[in-house]
């Protein structure tokens, strides 16, 4: 994703219309800090990269704070699995993003 010293990637994917990351923050780290600078950081280099100007994402997101050991394998399965969902793909190697 991006490298930053706020938090741990556990995995991610990339839709259409969406992203999905699971990560654990550190300690010191603030969710609302993070989520800003990866929109802030994406949307520059979106825009940069295409020759556009303006926002890309919506204002608000969605959290879900992880309960223990089975919620976060439950999680990561559903994040991992969600291309194969939506029908993208019929085997979730087959999706590069």
């Amino acid at each position: 994703m991006f490298k930053s010293n706020s938090h741990n990637t556990i995995c991610f994917v990339i839709m259409p219309d969406h992203i999905r990351w699971l990560f654990q923050l550190n300690r010191s780290s603030e969710l609302s800090n993070l989520v800003r600078k990866f929109k802030n950081i994406t949307t520059y280099r979106f825009n940069k990269h295409n020759g556009t100007n303006g926002k890309i994402w919506q204002t608000n997101y969605y959290d879900h704070k992880i309960r223990g050991d089975e919620d976060l394998i439950a999680q990561a399965r559903y994040i991992v699995a969600n291309p194969l969902r939506a029908k993208l793909v019929d085997n979730i190697s087959k999706y590069p993003y």
